[in-house]
């Protein structure tokens, strides 16, 4: 009789799960299976909105662990000597089963977690499941990796795609060791987390995950295409930090989508939102083949780029929805309410902080990185080399983003902006867009005194816009030489 540990992390569910299912799999009839989680105090160091969500996800996670009969035990501490205390107290181990991360942090400590156990005999199975396709999937002729997207996706969507897997939950139930008393330092662990947690999510777990997409692709996915890039509009999947946390696997979300189209003859909608699994796939991708894109530029030649270094006041005005622009404003306080963006305003506002601020793009990310609820390390890099044009496939660096352009078009009756910005909700949407615009008697009739109510706007889009243009061809010709 032995004992196989499943270490769950970014994957918070019992359905189509990968490692877990395999680990099921790999039991005999003596053999036990315990489930893992390990509360690392570097992720832990402060307790952000991310946090708050990603612990409540979590409760979810290990209640439903209760009620299939199969606890989850926390681990805490530096990694290595979680691992050593987990052969002590689990002295018949004999496997590791996780779903391994291909980027970042968690790559550094998956590999260094095979080591490590390796060297003490214990057989390790890392296995691929956050994306469809891995890093290493969709790869050219010759075996070397995209850099453009849109031949990406040619070969991704011609790829077989991976089946859902199939959990044993009776054999799970059979099997599961209960330890609780052994770990009971862990638990006390998870308990002081879950007691700084100070928001009620009400739509958190596997349930309210796999009920969100059957919603989607039922009522919503039709119209996709055509109205994914209104915020004002409830028009996206709301299904990023259910992906993010793993409540829902890529390859449920994939075929639900894809059931859709049995018998439509437009299918525009769910192609446009496939689409986007695989620029998550992609930014997957690019992150595993560039390690150092979190702190460094893609294009070589703008590693040099001279960005705003006097910045204080205006990147707090920018967190603080407080620029004057008010789609951008409403855009930062969505995110500081809600702890998510939508994905529109999100370049929009990171095309403001880059190309009207000439603030560091890495600023904007770590922001992102501490609020965003599903925040998603590559994605969200991705997302913003692509904004600040330093990225693969990036935006060309003179195609800069006129915010009030972008809020006439995609907000043209100004709701989503009065939704987070209550001091516009009087203003005439003949204004709305421009606040600054609006003569003194509207002003007051509005009850927006713009510059007192109201910020009037911190730079001159057109002013900024050169100062954009100048500081990318610098950068260009210092690299062309």
């Amino acid at each position: 009789m032995g004992t196989i540990a499943v270490w769950f992390r970014k994957d918070l569910r019992f359905h189509d799960q990968t490692a877990l299912a395999k680990a099921i799999l790999a039991l005999h009839e003596e053999d036990q299976i315990i489930g893992l989680f390990h509360l690392h105090p570097a992720l832990n160091q402060t307790f952000s909105p991310r946090h708050d969500y990603f612990y409540a996800t979590l409760k979810s996670f290990v209640d439903d662990g209760k009620e299939l009969n199969f606890p989850i035990h926390f681990m805490h501490g530096n990694i290595f000597s979680a691992l050593d205390d987990l052969l002590i107290k689990t002295s018949d181990l004999e496997a590791l089963y996780f779903n391994y991360d291909e980027v970042g942090f968690g790559r550094e400590r998956d590999d260094a977690v095979i080591q490590h156990l390796n060297s003490k005999d214990i057989a390790v199975f890392p296995c691929l499941d956050h994306h469809i396709h891995s890093a290493h999937d969709i790869l050219k002729a010759d075996h070397s990796h995209y850099k453009v997207f849109s031949s990406y996706y040619k070969r991704w969507s011609k790829a077989e795609k991976p089946k859902i897997v199939q959990v044993d939950i009776d054999k799970l139930k059979k099997h599961a060791v209960h330890l609780q008393r052994k770990f009971a330092d862990g638990e006390q662990v998870y308990q002081e987390l879950l007691s700084k947690r100070i928001t009620q999510w009400e739509h958190v777990g596997e349930q309210q995950a796999l009920q969100r997409i059957e919603e989607f692709t039922t009522e919503t996915i039709d119209d996709y295409h055509r109205k994914r890039d209104y915020p004002a509009l409830q028009a996206t999947s709301g299904i990023s930090a259910y992906l993010r946390t793993g409540q829902l696997s890529p390859r449920t979300i994939f075929y639900a989508a894809l059931d859709k189209i049995q018998g439509r003859a437009d299918c525009e909608g769910i192609e446009t939102f496939i689409k986007e699994l695989a620029w998550r796939d992609f930014y997957n991708m690019i992150y595993h083949y560039y390690p150092k894109s979190k702190n460094e530029e893609l294009i070589e030649k703008y590693r040099g780029l001279t960005w705003n270094t006097d910045d204080a006041d205006l990147f707090k005005r920018w967190t603080e929805g407080q620029t004057g622009f008010p789609i951008v404003d409403a855009g930062m306080r969505q995110l500081n309410q809600t702890g998510w963006m939508h994905n529109r305003v999100r370049m929009i506002v990171a095309s403001f902080l880059t190309k009207d601020l000439l603030i560091d793009w890495r600023k904007g990310e770590r922001y992102f990185e501490e609020r965003l609820i599903d925040y998603d390390p590559a994605s969200n890099i991705g997302g913003w080399q692509w904004a600040a044009s330093t990225g693969t496939d990036a935006v060309p660096y003179f195609r800069i983003f006129n915010p009030t352009r972008q809020s006439e078009r995609f907000d043209p009756n100004g709701i989503y902006i009065k939704q987070y910005i209550p001091e516009l909700k009087n203003v005439p949407v003949k204004y709305i867009h421009n606040p600054i615009t609006m003569p003194d008697s509207v002003q007051k009739e509005s009850s927006c005194i713009i510059g007192k109510d109201y910020p009037k706007p911190i730079v001159d889009h057109r002013v900024m816009r050169e100062k954009a243009l100048e500081l990318f061809k610098e950068s260009t010709s210092n690299g062309d030489a």
